[in-house]
């Protein structure tokens, strides 16, 4: 029989410009009904990690859809009831570089994993491990929205990961209520985000996730996600938002979270850094993605530093040489000769 790599249905190609290249849509209605469960193997280890996949009947009615959002993949499962087990022979493969972030969107789900058990019910948040085994029984049809997240990214050591798994989060108050309702919108409409806005949306998600599971974890008052690191989370995201804006100073920020210059110092210094070397940083990163990104020719590098918010494009090479000593052509250069990383 064909695999899900040989016989998965084409996603639509993208508008010009979207966040990536294309939608990818796998269904069992691609098969014929008494391959659709071998079918349906091949597609959750194509698209997810490789699991064991059991069913009541020889026939299996799901539909998965995956996109990217950017660090983030995005998979939307649907799916009749049935049983799946991560079993170490599949660990063993290697196929395991990311966290799972789960909502159920519909249906309920029974999950095990780190000697913990519990019922995910529709809206409720779910961390999974693909590093260690995990079972899950879903008594109904279903609908499982999962966000692939880079371990790195979340910057969380594995003990912190391990205490997670196996537990509901409910959306009943506090980030939790923030963060179900966005993963939910964001799996439904991906596909529709520029390319800029997709990996801002992207990293602010993944801030939101790390202070969610931080509060769950309940980590120290003075760090995230107490007081002052929701609010930092919050100030960071505004600050990613507006970046292109040459007036972004720390009064500015301070005015628009009602906050005072001092204490929004304060903040970023218990962080080690400071508000303009934070900002700095980030504009720096954005230019060097889009340089990087762009036909040689096609962009000038001051047009590229005043998108980002720098002055001038003598401001910009200044800080530009500072952070990585080099000019951004001279870097440019490299980048394209593959002699440093982008």
């Amino acid at each position: 029989m064909p695999t899900a790599i040989d016989s998965y249905e084409e996603g639509r190609r993208r508008p010009t410009g979207s966040a990536g290249g294309r939608t990818r849509v796998l269904t069992t209605h691609s098969v014929p009904p008494d391959e659709s469960l071998e079918y349906w193997h091949d597609a959750v280890f194509d698209t997810l990690v490789g699991m064991d996949i059991a069913a009541e009947g020889r026939t299996y009615d799901a539909t998965l859809r995956t996109d990217r959002l950017g660090d983030l993949q995005i998979t939307t499962v649907e799916a009749d009831p049935g049983h799946v087990h991560r079993a170490p022979r599949f660990i063993a493969r290697g196929d395991g570089r990311e966290v799972f972030v789960a909502v159920q969107s519909a249906g309920r789900a029974q999950v095990e994993q780190d000697g913990r058990s519990t019922e995910l019910r529709t809206g409720d948040i779910g961390f999974f491990e693909t590093l260690r085994p995990f079972r899950t029984t879903f008594p109904e049809r279903f609908r499982l929205k999962i966000f692939a997240v880079p371990r790195p990214l979340l910057e969380l050591p594995e003990a912190d990961v391990r205490r997670l798994t196996g537990r509901a989060i409910r959306p009943s108050g506090g980030l939790p209520a923030l963060l179900a309702p966005l993963l939910e919108r964001l799996a439904d409409t991906s596909e529709s985000y520029t390319t800029p806005t997709a990996e801002r949306l992207a990293e602010s998600v993944i801030d939101l996730v790390a202070a969610t599971a931080a509060d769950q974890l309940g980590a120290d008052p003075a760090e995230l996600p107490g007081a002052d690191g929701v609010l930092l989370q919050r100030v960071r995201t505004y600050i990613r938002w507006h970046l292109s804006d040459p007036g972004l100073t720390p009064s500015v920020i301070a005015g628009v979270h009602g906050i005072s210059v001092r204490y929004l110092h304060r903040m970023f210094e218990a962080e080690g850094s400071t508000v303009c070397r934070w900002i700095r940083e980030q504009r720096l990163r954005e230019c060097r993605k889009e340089l990087a990104a762009q036909p040689p020719g096609s962009v000038s590098l001051g047009q590229v530093a005043r998108r980002w918010g720098f002055a001038s494009p003598a401001g910009f090479g200044k800080a530009f040489r500072s952070s990585f000593g080099l000019s951004p052509s001279d870097w440019l250069d490299r980048v394209r000769a593959g002699g440093v990383p982008c």
